[in-house]
Order: C-alpha cells, then structure tokens, then sequence
C-alpha cells in the first residue's frame, strides 16, 4: 500500500504556502535577509517546531513569514513548493496564502506579490505539469475593513491563479464580524472555504457556515459534537479538509473532549462512517513532519483503508475543488490514466 500511495496521483485542498517552507529554505531565507532564528541547522529548526499549542503555532508561523523579505522571496518558496507537490504526484493543489500578513509583516504590497505569484504558478505548470490555484484568506482578528482589501484581491486574481476566498487563524475570535465580507463575496459568486472546527467546538463550524456560506471547512474535526450539525453537513454536502499529522501535533480535542494523541485516535474514520465528505490533508507538512504521501500512508496503517478509500477521498478531493467543471474532467482523466492498478 506504500508504494501504491506514493504513485497514486493527488489532489490537496488544504495546504498552507508559508506554512510549507522545509527548514532547510527558511534556513536560506533567513540568512540571506539577516533574519535571527532560534536555531541554526534543521535538527534545531525541527525541535524549535515542537507545539505547545495552537498560540505558540502561531507565533512559529510568524516568524517564518518573516524571513520572507521580497517577491524573489515569494517566487523561490513557490517554486520550492510545486517541486515538492509535484515529487509527490499531486496533481492538483488549492494552497492557502495569507497574502495580508505577508503585507503586513514583510512590507511587500499586494500588487508586488501577485506579479510574482503569477509568474511561479505558470512556471509550476510548464517545468511539473501540476496546477496550483491560491486561496487568499482573512486572518481572524483583522478588521473587517482588511477582510474587504483581501476579498478584493481575490475578485483580482479569480481564474487567474486565485480560486477562493479563505477564513483562518483563532476560531474563538469568532466569524460574524466578516458577515459583510462574505455577504459581498456571495454577491460576486466567489467560492470561500473556510477553517473551522479545530480548536474550537462544533459552534464554531455552525456560526462560520451562517456568516461565510463555504461550501468546504477546513478541519471541522469537532463536528461529531453536534449530531444535528452532523446531519446538516451530510445532507448540504459540506466537505471537510481533514488534516491529521496537524490536529495530533497541535493537541486539538475529539468529541469527547479528549486531545488527539495519535492518528490512531484521530476521528477521520469516524467522520467517514458519519456518511461526511471527507478529504485527506497536509496543512503544513513540515512543521508537522509530513506530507500528503505520509497522510495516506499513517491513515491506511491505522484504519485499514484500500485502494478504493484512497480513490473516494481522491475524487471527493477533484469534486470539491473550485475549477471549472471542464478543468475537473481533464483532471479526472489524468487521475484515471495514472491510477496504479495495484
């Protein structure tokens, strides 16, 4: 099955750019842009990413960002990123870019970062024959008025290498402060997936659906605290970007209120027999020392899935992506053409 998962070909919905930097290019960028971490090798870097909790994920997350100091920057972590995607037979990648805080706290405007954003992409496209589209998210905590600025960076970039608007960072901020965002961002048709559900309980999944209309969450783990939320997304078809390696690392809680320990106690499983639509993720690999490959690879040995599991994530994964319908079957037919046949 290890082998068969390494060939098998991918498709990922939730992965975070900045959040996919290997030590070993932070290590790069950092030296080059005079940047001071609390470790010097990539032995010290991985024990440096060792979590507490989500609060001290978050302020590791920063700091990363800040190595990022140009768009030369930004065009050498995505490219660094498409060869990794691609060594992993992914196909097909819907990344999360918090372009906002890269303004913020790296001083590169909006305008500079997509004129490089655009070049990386077509050259993931030309050097692996993979697709990577952008998922521009609002950083909860921001003000509404910055949820407006990113949702008009997205209208910018729709087609063109953007796909969606996003929702991240401390669930217990709360989602209704955006519900004019989103409002205007259903009025323009653009599609929103959002987190949810990861270290907040099954409220938050529900207040983030009212307020952003996604038709994916990302996590959503906390769902089988709510029986009737359970339903709810069965029956909408919400697909939920289920990251594991991510919620054991970061300590996130079960329905039972207990942390996730290990992936044999993850509740994806669970999900899955609750009839949700479910797909298998990185969300930031090496933080939390894996990939994609891994995810299936730590799943299938503790749940005991088989090629046609792998395949009904794959193509829930292909469904739930926001390309066009055309875009889809011409993916569907590469799936099908590389598709191990055991």
């Amino acid at each position: 099955m290890r082998d068969f998962i390494r060939r098998m070909p991918k498709v990922e919905l939730h992965v975070h750019v900045e959040g996919s930097i290997v030590p070993s290019t932070l290590l790069q960028l950092a030296a080059k842009n005079g940047v001071d971490l609390p470790a010097s090798d990539p032995t010290g870097l991985r024990e440096w990413y060792s979590f507490r909790d989500f609060p001290h994920f978050v302020d590791i997350y920063v700091a990363i960002t800040k190595c990022i100091k140009t768009p030369e920057d930004i065009g050498f972590v995505i490219a660094e990123f498409a060869a990794a995607q691609a060594e992993q037979n992914i196909l097909y990648t819907e990344a999360t870019y918090t372009a906002c805080t890269i303004d913020r706290h790296c001083g590169i405007p909006w305008p500079e970062q997509w004129a490089v954003l655009q070049e990386a992409l077509r050259d993931a496209n030309d050097k692996h024959g993979i697709t990577i589209n952008l998922i521009l998210d609002i950083v909860r905590g921001d003000e509404p008025a910055r949820g407006f600025e990113v949702l008009e960076w997205v209208s910018e970039g729709l087609g063109k290498g953007v796909c969606a608007l996003g929702l991240a960072g401390f669930e217990d901020r709360g989602t209704k402060q955006y519900a004019d965002v989103f409002q205007e961002a259903f009025a323009r048709r653009v599609p929103v997936a959002a987190h949810a559900g990861e270290t907040q309980g099954a409220w938050s999944i529900e207040e983030t659906l009212e307020v952003t209309r996604a038709s994916r969450i990302g996590h959503g783990v906390r769902v089988l605290e709510d029986k009737a939320l359970v339903g709810r997304l069965r029956d909408q078809g919400t697909v939920l970007e289920v990251c594991p390696s991510s919620n054991v690392c970061l300590k996130v809680v079960d329905q039972n209120g207990q942390s996730i320990s290990s992936i044999g106690q993850h509740p994806i499983q669970m999900l899955r027999d609750n009839g949700l639509f479910v797909t298998v993720n990185s969300d930031d690999p090496p933080l939390f020392n894996t990939t994609l490959t891994d995810e299936f690879v730590k799943c299938t040995d503790a749940f005991g899935w088989g090629p046609e599991d792998l395949r009904a994530m794959t193509d829930c994964a292909l469904a739930a992506s926001f390309q066009p319908e055309a875009d889809k079957e011409a993916l569907k037919r590469r799936i099908d053409q590389g598709w191990p046949s055991r």
